[in-house]
């Protein structure tokens, strides 16, 4: 959504998980906010600290709502690239897009469904411990005495996650309610492009309606808070209208499959071969920075790298120093429609993928350049001119 490079931050499930700079720049507002707020019941020193956790425990919230997305699209068969925290949020990335209007139901709602999630359990705890109205006061930060540091926290965790519920299920694409409301559009008229198109213009109003109270909120004196939502807009607006463009390259590719641009002669090297045989057969001759490799029966099983050939004992195995392909972010069906990999992480990363069948045999290669290509000539193609109507 903001695009860039993140700092890798973790991994889980085997999910890469990076935050972007803006992060830890939200992060600290956070901590300054609160740690504002908590001192009015909390000794300095405390409110400090508990304020820390409060920060990181709604960030890890939104990794949670993140991780709902990555699991249930791997459910769905689709690859999960990473997962991206930045100031709005979090994105996570599929290596391909839904096929079906339920994949892209189930997999829009399980961020949600995790959220909803984690406000019940906090909320039923909270109010456990401070009853409804002392729970009440603590989670709108209103609270004057008796609250400790855990009652905090808790209770500021639910709000925020109240928040982050709403939110996202606004029908505004990019957002969840959005992709929901696209995969119901998606559904009804059998078409995702004209879904993708009407969700990602609610996500242009929505935004210039978020940047609109912001400019007012601003003029009243609220410039925090008119300064953030305007920029929440904005980001929501240049979401919105890159999803419009790609639909637009979407329906001019429609009906072009990986099969019909890539490469289907590939080079591949066997996973038994040693480094040096790959070095002096492959490397050396073909100048590649990677190459595929595949087991005795052509299946496809990762790739090796050059710097990583470089630094390995000669006399090794490529099979015990290549990148395993194990989330298939590495590879793509070769049935599979092009429009598929527009915004591929991992083909923009590497520049290429490995194409297989449905039994995972190596059978191309495509590359970021033979999609540029497919799509500057579908651009370059001139919709036919309908004649004239008679007598003009």
């Amino acid at each position: 959504m903001l695009g860039g490079s993140s700092i890798r931050l973790a991994t889980i499930f085997g999910i890469r998980v990076g935050v972007n700079v803006s992060w830890f720049v939200v992060l600290f507002l956070f901590i300054y906010w609160l740690n504002d707020a908590f001192s009015d019941t909390l000794a300095p020193n405390t409110a400090f600290w508990t304020a820390v956790a409060a920060a990181l425990g709604f960030f890890a919230s939104i990794l949670l709502h993140e991780l709902g997305h990555a699991l249930a699209a791997r459910r769905e068969g689709i690859s999960v690239s990473g997962i991206d925290l930045f100031f709005f949020g979090g994105v996570m990335k599929m290596g391909s897009d839904t096929r079906t209007p339920g994949q892209e139901f189930r997999i829009a709602v399980a961020g949600p469904v995790v959220t909803f999630l984690i406000v019940v359990v906090s909320a039923a705890v909270s109010t456990a411990l401070l009853g409804w109205n002392g729970f009440v006061d603590a989670a709108t930060l209103d609270a004057t005495g008796g609250v400790s540091a855990f009652d905090h926290w808790l209770s500021f965790l639910v709000s925020m996650n109240v928040l982050l519920l709403v939110f996202n299920l606004i029908p505004a694409f990019p957002l969840d309610g959005g992709r929901i409301a696209r995969a119901i559009a998606w559904r009804i008229t059998g078409d995702r492009n004209r879904a993708t198109r009407g969700a990602a213009r609610l996500g242009q109003a929505f935004s210039y309606l978020f940047i609109g109270i912001g400019i007012l909120l601003f003029i009243e004196g609220d410039v925090v808070g008119g300064i953030w939502l305007a920029l929440i807009g904005f980001i929501l607006g240049q979401s919105a209208r890159g999803a419009v463009m790609q639909t637009e390259f979407s329906s001019r590719i429609e009906g072009i499959s990986v099969a019909d641009v890539m490469d289907d002669d590939p080079v591949a090297i066997p996973e038994d071969a040693s480094v040096e045989r790959a070095l002096d057969e492959y490397f050396h001759r073909y100048r590649w920075p990677w190459f595929p490799v595949v087991d005795s029966a052509d299946r496809f099983r990762g790739l090796i790298v050059r710097e990583v050939a470089d630094s390995a004992p000669e006399t090794s195995l490529v099979g015990d120093v290549f990148e395993l392909d194990s989330s298939g972010t590495l590879r793509v069906r070769d049935d599979a429609p092009l429009e598929s990999l527009l915004g591929n992480d991992a083909l923009r990363r590497l520049g290429g993928l490995a194409a297989v069948d449905a039994n995972g045999r190596l059978r191309g290669v495509i590359t970021a350049d033979q999609v540029g290509r497919a799509l500057r000539d579908a651009i370059s193609v001139k919709p036919p001119q309908q004649p004239p109507p008679p007598g003009v």
